[in-house]
């Protein structure tokens, strides 16, 4: 999808390969991308490079879905950060898969994050948690957070800080953790702690989140979508038109 690969998959699947990565001690790291996470890359060189990096990349949005299942994917469906995270969750306290929470808001909302879920998902095991900063983080800062999540015992570590912001930094601490996986999961911290209302399901589906999140923050989002949502039309279309083009076999 306008040079970036997406997995054409479902969440058993993909949550199976997290269970793979973390029994085999592999190290990578998974981004669940929306489309201004796939706009970043296409008009970023550093972004793209992180989005690239990442061992396994999945379609977010709905809207990538339709476009996918337009270059002929059929069987492509959405993998939504927000509920890959809760169903993985609830396979890590089934299992004692310990994790670390790396984002929120704050200290306190990465705290009421915890709390809602142990509520939850009982018995699931929450390693430690970090809220970093809204600026980028000193050297020293990233060596103790490194030394943090590393002294953890977690083997999954959850990143929400937004995108791409989140992918430049798995992409740059990857080789510094311990922990075999590492989750960009963008604003499901927000959603699961219960600070961010989520769109109904019926505008997911119909594609209209993006709307449903805009009318609850308006100041903060609206440059995002009113840059990244005509940009991908215009992109996209050129793609399928040459798609279209190419001759068939």
């Amino acid at each position: 999808m306008l040079g970036i690969p997406l997995a054409v998959s479902d969440y058993e699947r993909v949550m199976d390969w997290m269970e793979k990565m973390i029994a085999d001690g592999s190290r990578g790291y998974l981004t669940a991308a929306a489309v201004n996470l796939v706009m970043s890359a296409y008009e970023d060189a550093h972004a793209r490079a992180a989005v690239l990096g990442a061992t396994l990349a999945v379609p977010d949005g709905q809207p990538l879905v339709w476009a996918l299942r337009a270059l002929g994917h059929a069987s492509a469906t959405r993998i939504y950060g927000p509920d890959l995270m809760a169903g993985f969750c609830a396979r890590a306290a089934r299992q004692g898969i310990p994790m670390f929470l790396y984002g929120g808001r704050s200290t306190e909302a990465l705290t009421r994050l915890e709390e809602r879920l142990h509520g939850r998902f009982p018995g699931l095991a929450i390693a430690g948690g970090h809220s970093p900063p809204f600026r980028d983080l000193t050297d020293a800062e990233e060596e103790h957070v490194a030394a943090e999540i590393n002294s953890s015992g977690a083997a999954v570590v959850w990143v929400g800080i937004g995108q791409p912001k989140q992918e430049l930094w798995m992409a740059r601490m990857r080789a510094r953790l311990t922990p075999p996986l590492l989750v960009g999961v963008g604003a499901a911290f927000d959603f699961h702690s219960g600070l961010v209302a989520q769109a109904p399901p019926w505008m997911q589906r119909a594609g209209l989140e993006w709307a449903f999140r805009l009318s609850r923050e308006p100041r903060r989002l609206w440059r995002r979508y009113a840059r990244y949502n005509p940009m991908f039309i215009g992109a996209f279309a050129r793609q399928y038109v040459r798609h279209r083009r190419k001759p068939r076999r």
